[in-house]
């Protein structure tokens, strides 16, 4: 059974030391190169663990926190590391899970009302660009308190005003990769049949990839000023 307990633990693969320092899609092109079975693994882990649906939030953090290693290029022990942060942020998985999920879905409730009281009266107009800009924010400060929470070492209310002030500092990388997890869901829907194993494969743990990748730089600098950003988070 060593086989099968090296295929969950095992360590990543590295890259040379005096390697030369890759940025952009090269970078991106050389993590999924070196990882991309790692995340193939996760995202059937993942899988595994929502499977409870409740533990769903949990599973989502511990996946951001996997992915966060994987573009940090830290070691990354893949049971082990996910199971630790699904267990460390369980709680705050949750509340955030009930506030995104109330908060957007109100959103898309008055944008899809707003849209349509346009079509006869254009005085709707302000309060659906009101409507659509707050709720494409929370969007973007949600995933940002997700990389933020499995980065930092602060509190919910730390994490909320950090993740809001990178979501006002840097929105276009957020918005690129929820364009990816987007582009995703579209790509498995446009290609069905043929795309029907993707979700069990690739969507979860590329998208919450592309989200970590978008969401370095900004969260290294809102956590800079703490300090939180110097240290890897131990759980």
């Amino acid at each position: 059974m060593q086989w099968l307990e090296a295929f969950w633990t095992k360590e990543g693969k590295g890259i040379p030391k005096d390697a030369p320092k890759k940025t952009g899609l090269a970078l991106i092109a050389d993590i999924l190169r070196r990882e991309g079975w790692e995340l193939v693994k996760l995202n059937l882990l993942f899988l595994l663990a929502s499977l409870p649906l409740v533990t769903l939030p949990a599973a989502l953090f511990g996946m951001a926190h996997v992915c966060r290693l994987i573009v940090a290029d830290r070691n990354v022990y893949l049971l082990r590391d996910f199971l630790e942060a699904m267990r460390a942020h369980a709680l705050r998985a949750s509340l955030w899970a009930i506030i995104t999920a109330g908060t957007i879905s109100a959103g898309a409730y008055a944008i899809i009302t707003y849209g349509t009281y346009t079509r006869d009266a254009l005085i709707y107009t302000l309060p659906l660009t009101v409507c659509l800009v707050a709720t494409v924010f929370v969007a973007i400060a949600s995933s940002y308190f997700v990389m933020v929470s499995v980065t930092g070492r602060g509190s919910i209310r730390t994490a909320l005003r950090q993740a809001a002030l990178a979501a006002l500092m840097h929105p276009l990388p957020a918005l690129a990769s929820l364009a990816v997890v987007a582009l995703l869901w579209l790509a498995h829907v446009l290609f069905y049949p043929v795309s029907v194993f993707m979700p069990a494969m690739v969507n979860f743990s590329f998208g919450m990839f592309a989200v970590a990748f978008g969401a370095q730089g900004a969260v290294v600098q809102v956590l800079a000023p703490s300090g939180e950003a110097l240290q890897d988070r131990e759980i």
